[in-house]
């Protein structure tokens, strides 16, 4: 006859957001995919297990529309939390979760017995010389923990698979996380090429392969997952650790609801595991530090002096016009390799119009207009520009960009330069080459080695709007400094800035992020947005201030745009469970209609 199951119901509606009583067919367990009757309509939902609340009327699972387990118990706890801390649907939480389902790929689909591991633990690895090194080690192998590891610009990808061979040797699985998936990070290639048999690389793919592939973990076919945002999720059977790699990397956020950061899902998922998480960054961000100042992780980092020798030289100087200086000139005409980092991409900014001097703003949004490839477009939209009052193309414009430092790079070197303006474009700096480019074109190369890196615009860079510009834009700069090598090999990092007293400049030039941190903790808490605490925006009716308040959020802002009010609004991580309950009840009461966790601020 079946028995009762509780279904998510794939419903992304908050008010909705519970589970529903459904009688399955006999041998229908969680995490299956079924199809259910919802509301006159059939939805598809996932198994949550079985259930003993009956209610008096309970309508039959439709069809079982695959036979596979997509996720279990320990699974199943990541997503409540998930759904818990960023205010979403479970259903929503769990669609994320793994790839869309390709149901020819499950036919004879059958779990599996792990391979084999050859045993790659070395005595004296790189992480021996670290500073709670051997206590992350012996974690990876058997313990659990959450460690923020800043690691020499050499050490980056051998220090990753000596942790992950010291979990494979404690007979656990790894996950290692990185943040983009073209060109491959030397990260990645390192441990998938160290583990052959029991690795798989989890970037890219279509649909197709991509499902294969988590089928596959799933069948336990492998014990190492290296991949991008998806891979933390990675059904591996035996979780001893998550490598986040370049923590602090924007690509590392999901753009998608529930909006979810690598990071902390990382540590929730160690933690509710009983694994490590290691977040790896050569410029950790503030919220990596705000778990080690809460004393929730222990940092890893070479004693001072020998970081200082690792260091790569950092020179400060003014720049004159167009982001340029004579010592750049003269630095670019004597090098032998270089990368310059520019924060714009295009030829320059229009200002006015030629014709009649009018602001140059773009049509249809009003953004800013930027001239690329010749051609003025919206840098919002990608419109292209006109001016608004007369028609006219021909604008003045502020000079500067990777088009304009391109075209001046060849004027001033006899090295052929090459352009980064997209991250599927970027070229690996080296000897016999100048790379002009922005901070999409900074990878993870591996160890390379260039006479200048040359950082033009850091001023602006950091100040663009948002609270971690700055921290990203210093974790750019000191991604792509090491690429000058350390202060006794040649090669130098000239930063051109008319602030070197700014925190973010003093920390690259001490090579000390912690510099930056300090001040950077400050000015975010007295802007009302500490590290470490959990940011909503919350749009709904006039009474939705006042009820937030109650909970005395750290930080509470409003706004009335048109018939709405919008809230954006800072609590301590501890009021979110009854944050959570609460928005659903004012849901229901018609005060909230939308919820936004962590908005891009």
């Amino acid at each position: 006859m079946g028995r009762p199951v509780a279904v998510a119901v794939d419903v992304p509606r908050l008010e909705l957001d519970r589970a529903f009583t459904y009688l399955a067919p006999d041998g229908v367990g969680m995490g299956q995919l079924v199809s259910v009757p919802f509301h006159r309509r059939t939805m598809k939902g996932w198994v949550l297990g079985e259930t003993d609340d009956v209610p008096p009327r309970i309508l039959p699972v439709r069809r079982v529309l695959s036979r596979v387990p997509l996720f279990d118990e320990r699974l199943l706890d990541l997503y409540r939390w998930m759904a818990e801390r960023y205010v979403a649907p479970l259903a929503t939480v769990i669609d994320r979760a793994h790839p869309p389902r390709v149901a020819g790929e499950e036919e004879g689909w059958a779990p599996g017995e792990p391979p084999s591991v050859v045993d790659r633990t070395a005595p004296g690895g790189v992480l021996g010389a670290y500073e709670g090194g051997d206590a992350l080690v012996g974690s990876c192998r058997d313990g659990n923990g959450a460690f923020v590891l800043r690691p020499l610009p050499d050490d980056e990808a051998a220090a990753c698979v000596e942790a992950v061979a010291a979990c494979l040797a404690g007979g656990r699985d790894a996950i290692v996380i990185v943040p983009e998936a073209e060109p491959l990070p030397h990260t990645a290639r390192a441990v998938a090429e160290a583990f052959p048999e029991s690795a798989l690389l989890f970037v890219g793919g279509d649909p197709r392969q991509r499902y294969r592939a988590w089928l596959d973990v799933l069948a336990r076919r492998y014990r190492v997952v290296v991949g991008t945002r998806p891979a933390v999720f990675a059904p591996v059977r035996r979780l001893g650790l998550v490598w986040a790699n370049r923590e602090a990397h924007p690509g590392h956020r999901e753009e998608r609801a529930p909006h979810h950061h690598v990071r902390d899902v990382a540590l929730a998922r160690a933690r509710l595991e009983a694994a490590t998480c290691v977040l790896a960054a050569h410029g950790p961000s503030a919220e990596a530090l705000a778990e080690w100042e809460a004393g929730r992780a222990i940092v890893v980092r070479v004693p001072r002096a020998r970081e200082r020798e690792a260091a790569p030289l950092v020179e400060v100087v003014r720049p004159a016009e167009e982001d340029r200086s004579p010592r750049l000139a003269r630095a670019l005409k004597a090098a032998g390799g270089a990368f310059l980092l520019v924060s714009r991409r295009g030829y320059g900014v229009a200002r006015v119009c030629r014709a009649c001097g009018e602001p140059a703003r773009c049509p249809a949004c009003r953004g800013p207009v930027v001239v690329r490839r010749g051609e003025p477009r919206c840098a919002v939209c990608g419109t292209e520009a006109a001016c608004q009052s007369c028609g006219g193309r021909r604008f003045g414009m502020e000079r500067g960009g990777t088009e304009r430092l391109q075209e001046w790079a060849a004027r001033s070197t006899s090295l052929p330069v090459d352009r980064v303006d997209e991250g599927d474009q970027a070229v690996a700096p080296g000897r016999g080459r100048v790379v002009v480019g922005t901070a999409a074109g900074v990878k993870d190369f591996g160890p390379r080695r260039v006479d200048l890196v040359g950082v033009l615009d850091p001023d602006r860079a950091g100040r663009r709007a948002g609270l971690h510009a700055a921290e990203q834009a210093l974790a750019t700069w000191m991604e792509a400094a090491v690429w000058a090598g350390p202060r006794t090999g040649g090669g130098r990092v000239l930063v051109q800035t008319r602030d070197p007293g700014d925190p973010a400049i003093q920390a690259l030039v001490r090579w000390d992020p912690w510099h930056f941190h300090r001040a950077e903790r400050q000015r975010r808490g007295e802007a009302g947005f500490p590290p470490g605490h959990p940011v909503f925006r919350v749009l709904g009716q006039e009474g939705l201030p006042g009820a937030l308040e109650a909970f005395d959020p750290v930080t509470l802002l409003v706004s009335r745009p048109e018939d709405e009010t919008v809230c954006l609004v800072a609590l301590r991580p501890e009021q979110v469970p009854p944050f959570r309950r609460r928005v659903l009840e004012l849901i229901d009461e018609g005060v909230i209609r939308r919820v936004e966790a962590e908005p891009q601020l």
